[in-house]
């Protein structure tokens, strides 16, 4: 059987009650401000006019997302690939989704908004002491804001070295994209990092 509706996912599921239905914030306070402070990682999710998806990982030294105010939020978008998939969507569309994450807590903040794409000079020189310039930033208003539960961290051990991978072992990214786009560029994992390196 298909789930075809809401209501037949709410009789499998229900509705949230107390504090999982009352926690969502439209705005930004000691807590969440706190959480973006501290969080070098997060995933930023957008689509595109005709629904294509996108969720690209944003990094950085604890404090990389700069907070303007209680409703404003700066990512700066560094040199990476040059897709910029997530930023052509947010130029459609504008609507956009962040998960920020912070190594050793299984809690994560989930923040959703609207965002535009700065190359404010004011905005920038935030970001002025980063080896790795931005060229534009993203500016987010805040629709809403609230902190995930612990469970999904927890279940996937995420902290721990449960599932922790030992690199020799595990494909290469030259390797998978040779094998993915029946190329024979072989780049080593050592080679590969150090030309990561300089463009951190």
């Amino acid at each position: 059987m298909t789930i075809e509706n809401e209501e037949q996912l709410r009789n499998l599921y229900g509705w949230p009650k107390g504090r999982a239905k009352d926690k969502v914030l439209s705005q930004l306070e000691k807590h969440s401000k706190n959480f973006i402070s501290k969080s070098p990682f997060l995933v930023l999710s957008s689509y595109s006019a005709n629904g294509k998806v996108d969720s690209s990982p944003k990094g950085g030294e604890p404090g990389f997302v700069k907070i303007i105010d209680d409703q404003t939020i700066l990512i700066p978008d560094t040199k990476g690939n040059n897709r910029v998939d997530g930023l052509v969507n947010i130029l459609e569309t504008s609507n956009v989704g962040c998960l920020f994450i912070i190594p050793g807590i299984d809690e994560s903040l989930r923040l959703n908004g609207v965002a535009t794409i700065s190359c404010d000079p004011k905005y920038l020189e935030l970001f002025s002491h980063m080896r790795n310039k931005p060229f534009t930033c993203l500016r987010i208003e805040i629709k809403n804001v609230f902190l995930h539960c612990a469970k999904a961290f927890m279940r996937s051990k995420l902290w721990q070295d449960d599932y922790r991978q030992s690199r020799p072992h595990f494909p290469t990214m030259g390797k998978m994209l040779n094998d993915q786009l029946g190329t024979n560029k072989e780049e080593s994992q050592e080679a590969m990092v150090k030309r990561y390196n300089r463009d951190l």
